[in-house]
Parts: C-alpha cells; sequence; structure tokens
C-alpha cells in the first residue's frame, strides 16, 4: 500500500460493537421502575377512598379496650307470701256476690281474707277498671306487687292507715283473676334477680381523616 501513512507492526485497529443493547437494557430497567411507582401511587389512592387507615385505627383502639368484668346479679327484694297478706275484699260493681266469690278465690291460693263485703261510698260504682288496691306506702314494693301478680291492671293508691292489711276494691272491668300458671309466672320475674348495669365501656375513637 503506498502513500503517506504506513500501517506498522502487528496492532490492528478493534471494530466496538454498538450500543444498542446497552439501551435496550436500560429501558427496560426504566420501565419497569415506572410500572412500579405508578401501582404504588394506586394503591395509595384506593387506601384514602376506601378509608383503610380507619379499619386500622379501629383495630388497634380494639385491641386496647379492657375487657369488661362481669358484674354480679342484683337480687330482687323479698316478697312477702300470700299467706302474710290480709285482704279486704270490697265490690264496687253492681254484680252480686263478686266479692264473695272472689275472697274465696283468693283464700285458695293462699292469702288471708279481712272483710268482705260492697265497697266504701267514696269508690262504689266508680272504679271504671279492674279494680284498685288501697293501703299503707309500705306496701307498695310489698302486697301490691305480690296481688297485682293476681288480677293485673289495678291501680295503686295509698292512705294514712298504720296496719299491713290490703284493701281489694273490684271494679266494673274486673272478670276473673289470673290463672294459677300466669300468677305463678309473674310471681317469678319479680324474683329473678336482675343484672347489674355495666358502667364500663369502650367506644371506638373517630379516625382521622386526610386532609385534601
Amino acid at each position: 500500500m503506498g502513500g503517506k501513512y504506513r500501517i506498522t507492526g502487528n496492532t490492528y485497529p478493534r471494530m466496538r460493537r454498538p450500543r444498542n443493547r446497552r439501551r435496550i437494557v436500560l429501558a427496560g430497567v426504566s420501565a419497569v421502575v415506572a410500572l412500579g411507582l405508578a401501582g404504588w401511587g394506586t394503591l395509595q389512592l384506593i387506601d384514602v377512598f376506601t378509608g383503610g387507615d380507619q379499619s386500622a385505627s379501629a383495630a388497634g383502639h380494639k385491641r386496647d379496650c379492657p375487657t369488661p368484668t362481669p358484674t354480679p346479679a342484683v337480687p330482687a327484694k323479698a316478697l312477702p307470701k300470700p299467706a302474710a297478706i290480709k285482704v279486704n275484699v270490697y265490690n264496687a260493681t253492681t254484680t252480686t256476690g263478686l266479692a264473695k266469690a272472689a275472697a274465696d278465690e283468693l283464700k285458695k291460693r293462699g292469702f288471708t281474707v279481712g272483710e268482705v263485703g260492697n265497697a266504701p261510698e267514696a269508690y262504689d260504682k266508680k272504679v271504671p277498671g279492674p279494680g284498685v288496691l288501697l293501703g299503707a306506702p309500705t306496701a307498695v314494693d310489698g302486697s301490691f306487687a305480690v296481688l297485682g301478680t293476681q288480677l293485673p291492671g289495678t291501680v295503686q293508691k295509698t292512705d294514712t292507715r298504720k296496719t299491713a292489711e290490703v284493701d281489694l276494691i273490684l271494679g266494673a272491668k274486673f272478670k276473673a283473676f289470673s290463672t294459677p300458671a300466669e300468677a305463678t309466672a309473674a310471681m317469678t320475674a319479680l324474683t329473678k334477680p336482675s343484672p347489674a348495669p355495666s358502667s364500663t365501656s369502650c367506644a371506638p375513637t373517630p379516625p382521622k381523616t386526610k386532609n385534601g
């Protein structure tokens, strides 16, 4: 080969491979990163609009709530036995013999029967309901409750008497006493202990809302 420049020695210029492969790899990596960022942003938006942090907050608060301690039942007040209740039976209706029939039935059920007859003038034909229970204030939570299981719907009134006896004044709507089974069920409900209300409460903390 002639000319001004000559190649000497055994070293020849090397031809480098094109850089297209490196560019393709870099482009793939960039695409993967972009997709990951897009997915993370989508999850963040879903969390905001669905309130995902609210359930987490509620769950965390629930774990902090102490377990309420069971409270013992409150025993019902002891009621007098029918034999300890003396009942005067008076008839305020126009039905003859109603007071005696009612007194006999109460006696069969274990009550102690006192006077039987017509109602005093203040109540005669002036009791529109099934009957009136009249007694001292101390009878309200005792004798009245027991007699009420025999005749629901009675009106309770108190006076200034000092004795423990109770007056049962039969009214216009009196038809019959409760059946023994009904009276027993009502008495059981009165004497059954009731659970005491628990003062321990654990209300969930309102979740914080995100601004924007």
